[in-house]
């Protein structure tokens, strides 16, 4: 299904920029090419390994900008360290840079364009992370790249916290973090959202949380190696989408 035939937002939106649930009474559904009438609502993602480089458990103390002046980064590493602060990268105290995968910013922004487009879609999160404090400190800092607002060429930057909605961590529903089995996240996201367990796609570097969700009925995703191009291709695939 290409991205003119998903369907159009009927939900209503919080401040905080949250989608909440909506009935499916009220929403256009047109099916997709397998004329199963699933489409991609809500992407999730986990954490550590998956969006982003190390994990948090592997930092030596906890993360802080610094600037970006002395660090030895390749053109791909500069990419991939980028904040919303000019100059300034996310570091432990040891000076390793906290890198979000190139596939995970592919997947952020083609999120947040089709969202610009008026498109029933959203980002979330359902992470274990040892230390939920420092994550929340790089989704505030660490920074995608994006289609601007007016569209054509324009592009800006926007956090990991905006593309998963913004807000507080602890209050918006689409950033699950506690440390159980995933299930229990998504079912958190499930009530929260409305949105069936059908019309959801996970990913994550875990094989045995990819065991445990998919038994929801949710689509799951495997990165062994952390969040690539080829993964977000293929859940689009997956759901009969046109992939760029």
């Amino acid at each position: 299904m290409s991205s003119s035939s998903y369907s159009r937002s009927g939900s209503s939106t919080s401040a905080s920029g949250v989608s909440v649930k909506s009935s499916p009474d009220d929403q256009t559904r047109i099916n997709d090419a397998d004329g199963s009438g699933r489409s991609i609502r809500l992407a999730v993602f986990d954490l550590d390994y998956t969006i982003w480089q190390p994990e948090m458990y592997q930092l030596y103390g906890n993360p802080r900008l610094v600037k970006a002046e002395g660090h030895k980064l390749s053109a791909i590493e500069k990419h991939e360290t980028r904040t919303t602060e000019e100059d300034k990268i996310i570091t432990d105290k040891s000076g390793t840079p906290i890198r979000v995968f190139s596939g995970a910013s592919y997947a952020l922004a083609d999120i947040h364009r089709l969202r610009e487009e008026g498109y029933e879609i959203q980002a979330a999160v359902a992470s274990r992370t040892d230390e939920p404090d420092w994550a929340f400190f790089c989704m505030r800092h660490l920074a995608v790249k994006v289609q601007g607002r007016k569209g054509g060429n324009a592009q800006e930057l926007i956090t990991l916290l905006d593309c998963f909605g913004s807000g507080s961590m602890k209050k918006n529903p689409l950033i699950q973090i506690s440390y159980q089995d995933k299930t229990h996240h998504f079912k958190r996201l499930h009530q929260a959202t409305g949105i069936p367990y059908e019309d959801m796609v996970f990913f994550d570097n875990e094989n045995w949380n990819i065991r445990s969700v998919s038994k929801l009925g949710v689509k799951c995703i495997y990165t062994p190696d952390g969040m690539q191009k080829k993964h977000w291709d293929q859940a689009k695939k997956a759901f009969g989408m046109e992939c760029a």
